[in-house]
């Protein structure tokens, strides 16, 4: 494996800069949007069920991931860190990377069953069948993403010659052993086992699971139109048939959106770790990992925000605020009209 300089990405400041511009506004949206869903679904005791548990999980899972955004395209940057740093900084983005890709497939599957098995909503998720399955997408993604720490690491061999590299050059850079970058913690077959074994399965998963739901509901709409074929006119199909075909616009735009940008960024790395090259495209890489990571994590966002139960209370609140605001200015108003008129004397 090619040695990387440590004083490598020590230039300017222009890369933490255009990590905070990508990362920060993203990771704000995401919390905020997060915190409004979650408030939703806490204050309406009507969505107190294993279903929305479960998105209630996986919503956590993602305000975790908007609050790790801005730390994730860190990981491409060589950085002097002790080793016991460098593993923290690395394991832990990494297990809520993995703990919010589990939690995605879990729901999808929910949502899944209930389109698939519409007359039993909740034989499948009792109390002793959600409660497993909601520690094992948090418990599997930790215990996998903790092997590094567990001695699974090229810290003895990557981390030495790195520093080795270094004092050659730069004697008075930086203290031994304190060489941190991504491929002293992750060895090339945890991270080929983690993008084919883990991400890849989840993501076709995924795919498959939304076309199913898509073509079983072409299929209830077919029904539909048949069983009402004597009294349904040409223009009510033709207006079903236009809705569904916005209904499949709309999630094949937003599946793209949110998952074709971290498609490509997941590809271009696998081709740089076996090109095996010493030199990285610093900002390429965190262009497309701030933005792949977002879009992912905007995906329950657009969850939510398409029920209106998990958004009524912020609705509500906002009315209130509109309506509040409607009745001061309008009062306002009427203080500046009087003293107006008393000020012209016109009465």
């Amino acid at each position: 494996m090619a040695a990387i300089v440590c004083n490598e990405t020590r230039n300017s400041g222009q890369e933490p800069q255009l990590i905070y511009a990508i990362t920060l506004p993203l990771s704000t949206v995401i919390i905020l949007a997060n915190l409004i869903i979650i408030l939703g679904i806490a204050c309406s005791r009507q969505l107190h069920n294993p279903s929305n548990y479960m998105y209630l999980s996986l919503l956590v899972a993602d305000l975790c991931m908007g609050i790790a955004l801005p730390f994730i395209p860190w990981m491409s940057l060589v950085r002097p860190l002790s080793f016991s740093s460098c593993l923290l900084v690395h394991i832990f983005p990494n297990f809520l990377f993995l703990a919010f890709i589990f939690n995605l497939v879990l729901v999808h599957y929910e949502r899944y069953l209930s389109i698939v098995c519409p007359l039993v909503p909740g034989h499948f998720w009792s109390r002793s069948r959600f409660i497993p399955a909601l520690l094992a997408v948090w418990l599997l993604p930790l215990l996998y993403a903790l092997l590094p720490a567990f001695g699974w690491n090229n810290w003895e061999v990557h981390g030495r010659v790195t520093n080795k590299t270094v004092h050659s050059s730069y004697p008075m850079t930086m203290p031994k052993d304190n060489c941190c970058t991504y491929r002293s913690v992750f060895p090339d077959t945890f991270i080929y086992l983690e993008v084919c074994g883990l991400l890849v399965p989840a993501m076709l998963s995924i795919a498959v699971m939304t076309g199913r739901v898509l073509w079983i509901t072409r299929g209830q709409i077919r029904h539909i139109q048949r069983q009402q074929s004597a009294v349904t006119t040409a223009e009510r199909r033709r207006k079903m048939e236009i809705r569904y075909a916005r209904c499949v616009a709309t999630v094949s735009l937003s599946f793209l959106a949110c998952w074709l940008p971290y498609i490509v960024y997941t590809h271009i790395c696998m081709a740089f770790l076996l090109s095996r090259e010493a030199r990285v495209n610093h900002t390429g890489h965190i262009v497309l990992s701030g933005t792949g990571v977002g879009g992912m994590a905007a995906m329950p966002i657009l969850l939510g925000l398409a029920n209106r139960q998990y958004t009524e209370p912020a609705r509500s609140l906002l009315r209130k605020l509109w309506h509040r605001w409607h009745i001061t200015q309008r009062q306002s108003d009427v203080v500046n009209l009087r003293v107006f008129h008393s000020n012209t004397g016109d009465w």
